[in-house]
């Protein structure tokens, strides 16, 4: 009897140059499912948050007035919105620390809330738009930018809750020179703050409406004007709140000049802002103004201007000095050396309330005329409140 051997020989299989095995084969699938489980999870977590946000904006309670105003809650944020104005009353939407790792763009989904029973602004309110031959829009502008209240990048975290923050409800006309320097500078504000304190903020934000605003009266639904804009930061956790009121403009001072309490803001609106919040606590928060910890950390040393009670008689501090400069005649500018500079020419630099690259106010003592100091200015004026005297800047010494 012949006895005949097969001998088998496994071979991996090569597919689309990669190595197949069933090892491998395993490997991929245990690997494939995790990732399937990590979205699923993503998702929850998504969910978990949104509904977080809702709760506690029921538990802290909207804005509210004398009137009665339908409240619509959307996934991260909630709004009253006034038909008369085409825009909101007010936005109350929250930021979390999960922004410093968020990833996603900005949509640019521009649409109509339908949730809003009286309907919104549409794009129509804003602009003009007209297909050419070759396929490209040609636009129409009316002069304002569609200003988001609760802005987009505060939900960098959820794919869904960016996309709904571009509601038309959530827009209110804003000039370029306001919404896309000072009004984002102070959206930054916040979001720097959730992310150096690692906790969440409560924003209202709101334009101040009245019966005499202008309107744009090219647009569909004759949209307002607001001439301030106000948006308030409530941090539940560590007890501490703080207002700006804005005026719609171009601004060149500094965002913490336009620092107002809660208290202020709820006078200017007419609104109970944060209504189911404890007695004694909304008292303590309302009533204060601790801008020093809502600075960002690039501005941590500056020191707000002395105040105009203190000074000597004619003279300005660094925030009215705008106001004069350049008119002709001699003023006198005191405030707080803040930070010196000696150039290697010899020149010093001073500056006044506010460090570089932040500066409101500088000083400059050129060479020539430092022989006429019996101390060195850039060491010996370093952290004292001073004041000096001249001409269109020239400036001079004043004892």
């Amino acid at each position: 009897m012949r006895i005949v051997i097969f001998l088998l020989l496994i071979f991996p299989v090569f597919i689309s140059g990669q190595i197949e095995t069933p090892e491998i084969i395993s490997i991929q699938q245990k690997i494939d499912a995790l990732e399937r489980t990590k979205e699923i999870l993503k998702t929850e977590l998504e969910a978990a948050k949104l509904n977080w946000i809702q709760a506690q904006i029921k538990k802290i309670g909207v804005p509210i007035s004398g009137n009665s105003e339908e409240v619509i809650d959307h996934l991260a944020f909630s709004l009253s919105y006034n038909e008369h104005h085409e825009q909101a009353n007010w936005v109350m939407h929250v930021i979390l620390p999960a922004i410093s790792d968020g990833n996603v763009t900005r949509s640019n989904d521009f649409r109509e809330d339908t949730l809003v029973t009286t309907g919104t602004s549409l794009e129509q309110d804003y602009f003009l738009k007209e297909k050419k031959s070759d396929g490209k829009y040609k636009y129409d502008g009316f002069g304002y930018d569609r200003g988001h209240l609760a802005p987009s990048a505060d939900f960098r975290w959820s794919e869904e809750a960016l996309s709904e923050s571009y509601f038309y409800s959530n827009m209110s006309p804003q000039i370029g020179d306001f919404n896309r320097f000072k009004w984002a500078e102070l959206e930054n504000w916040m979001r720097e703050y959730v992310t150096k304190n690692n906790t969440s903020l409560v924003i209202v934000t709101a334009p101040i409406l009245s019966d005499n605003l202008s309107k744009i009266e090219r647009g569909t639904n004759k949209v307002s004007i607001p001439k301030y804009f106000v948006k308030v930061a409530l941090d539940i956790e560590n007890n501490r709140g703080i207002g700006f009121i804005l005026p719609h403009e171009k601004i060149e001072r500094p965002l913490e000049y336009f620092a107002v309490s809660i208290d202020s803001v709820e006078s200017t609106m007419g609104y109970d802002l944060f209504s189911n919040l404890n007695d004694s606590l909304e008292n303590k928060i309302e009533s204060e103004t601790p801008y020093i910890e809502w600075l960002p950390k690039s501005q941590k040393d500056d020191i707000m201007p002395l105040s105009i009670m203190n000074l000597p008689k004619g003279a300005v501090n660094t925030q009215l000095v705008n106001g004069i400069m350049n008119d002709g005649r001699k003023h006198i500018v005191c405030g707080n050396v803040v930070s010196t500079k000696k150039h290697k020419k010899g020149h010093v630099f001073i500056n006044l309330d506010k460090k570089f690259p932040n500066q409101v106010f500088s000083i400059s003592i050129f060479e020539s005329n430092i022989k006429n100091f019996d101390y060195e200015p850039e060491i010996y004026l370093i952290n004292k409140q001073v004041c000096f005297k001249g001409r269109n800047w020239r400036i001079q010494q004043y004892p």
